[in-house]
């Protein structure tokens, strides 16, 4: 529960008190998911939000053809879950597992709205979320729809070097819109340099 506090404390320029701080923690459940255990399934209904104390998540569909495409990669310090399923009770598009062993901290919708009215802070933090969130959301379309595969990989790995580091070729490839093998010819490129 200590990253998640840091976490607020961080990004909240409105202090957070001990009582604050007590209902933040009346609000999580702790969870732990083995190594490609499912955090949410295709079809289900995305019931919490998870904050990554420890680990990695990825969050992909599959297509017709069985292909895995990757829309979210994450690890400690962020938080994963279908937003859309999470807020219209719909269910998800998307599989979430863990790629990693992973301890989560999780929150219902109705929770959170609840804290958002007693925590000043959190409420300022999720203010913040979203903005970032809207902005590296702009930044992958625009990547997707105007770079090279090269530049693609190269603002990402600069960008997010840990997740460079903790997830394979072929699920980078995927999350920023290339294939595997122009993956693997980029970086023996930029190895050679």
């Amino acid at each position: 529960m200590d990253s998640l506090i840091n976490y607020v404390q961080k990004n909240a320029s409105t202090l957070i008190s001990d009582a604050d701080i007590e209902v933040i923690k009346s609000c999580f459940i702790s969870k732990r998911l083995r190594k490609k255990q499912y955090f949410l399934q295709e079809g289900e209904v995305c019931k919490y939000f998870a904050f990554i104390v420890k680990g990695a998540m990825r969050q992909y569909y599959v297509d017709e053809k069985g292909i895995e495409h990757f829309v979210q990669l994450a690890i400690e310090n962020w938080w994963v879950g279908d937003r859309e399923s999470w807020v219209t009770l719909s269910p998800s598009k998307f599989t979430i597992d863990a790629w990693e062993d992973s301890e989560l901290l999780l929150i219902s919708n109705a929770d959170l709205l609840k804290l958002i009215q007693l925590v000043p802070a959190v409420m300022e933090v999720m203010r913040k979320m979203d903005e970032r969130n809207n902005i590296a959301t702009l930044k992958r379309i625009t990547s997707t729809i105007s770079y090279t595969s090269e530049r693609r990989y190269t603002d990402f790995s600069t960008e997010y070097p840990d997740i460079v580091k903790r997830f394979p070729q072929h699920v980078i490839a995927s999350y920023i819109g290339i294939t595997k093998d122009t993956l693997s010819r980029i970086r023996k490129k930029a190895s050679r340099k």
